[in-house]
């Protein structure tokens, strides 16, 4: 397998012929452009550039950007080309790659934006999320208004489901994260209190600091990231079937 070759060599009329020979393959090591580029912003300009492929032995996408890089650089300089010494898949690639145009300021970099900037956006924005907070609790506060006076309109079975959710379904995964979480104080705990010669203690460590601290704490973290997860989620595929909106122009909200 041979190495991939590019050549610029003067041809009749005042053109360049570019000759590209060797596998033009991605994994190999392709030469650039560049002695092509140089010689399109020369003066004078050639009159136009054309390709001798006669000793290509294979290429891909390698060789489709180095032709679409001498091909820009030549219409930026008022350079004519012609493609027809190129394989033909590369001219039909070449063609579909200068078809679509490319995005304007696609290439642009990031705008910079001032710390004065930054402060307000993050304010904005922390400003914006108070606001959403506010207006759920009101809707919360609002909703069970009509749940205490009796005009909230629910499923008993959806009630009963959500609770069964949130209390038996979730039960296994707390358990056993406040059995592990007991372990580690209990293996923690002895192993730091026998120094004082009060090993003996490590029960009563271990049960007021699950039952007081760690227990609760657990429970809600996994209440928030299992249940609250899941209700979010399902939150979601309503949302995005509408049927949020289906609910709310019947007046089941």
């Amino acid at each position: 397998m041979s190495n991939a070759t590019l050549a610029v060599d003067a041809s009749t009329g005042g053109g360049i012929t570019v000759s590209l020979a060797g596998n033009w393959l991605l994994g190999g090591n392709l030469p650039g452009p560049d002695p092509v580029l140089d010689r399109l912003r020369q003066q004078p300009r050639p009159a136009g550039v054309d390709f001798d492929t006669r000793g290509l032995e294979d290429w891909d996408t390698g060789l489709i950007t180095t032709v679409i890089n001498i091909a820009r650089s030549a219409e930026a300089n008022g350079v004519a080309i012609d493609q027809a010494g190129l394989p033909e898949g590369a001219r039909k690639l070449i063609e579909l790659a200068f078809a679509v145009k490319e995005r304007e300021g696609a290439r642009r970099a990031a705008a910079q934006t001032s710390c004065l900037a930054d402060v307000g956006v993050a304010s904005r924005d922390i400003w914006h999320m108070c606001v959403d907070m506010v207006e759920f609790s009101g809707e919360v506060v609002l909703s069970v208004g009509r749940y205490l006076r009796g005009k909230a309109k629910y499923l008993g079975s959806d009630f009963v489901e959500y609770v069964q959710q949130a209390g038996a379904q979730a039960l296994p995964i707390v358990s056993l994260v406040s059995f592990l979480i007991g372990m580690i104080f209990a293996f923690v705990g002895v192993m730091q209190l026998r120094n004082f010669g009060a090993g003996s203690y490590t029960a009563d460590l271990v049960a007021v600091a699950m039952i007081r601290e760690m227990a609760p704490i657990m429970t809600a973290i996994i209440m928030a990231g299992r249940t609250g997860a899941a209700y979010a989620a399902q939150l979601g595929t309503m949302k995005v079937n509408e049927e949020i909106d289906a609910l709310t122009t019947l007046g089941l909200d």
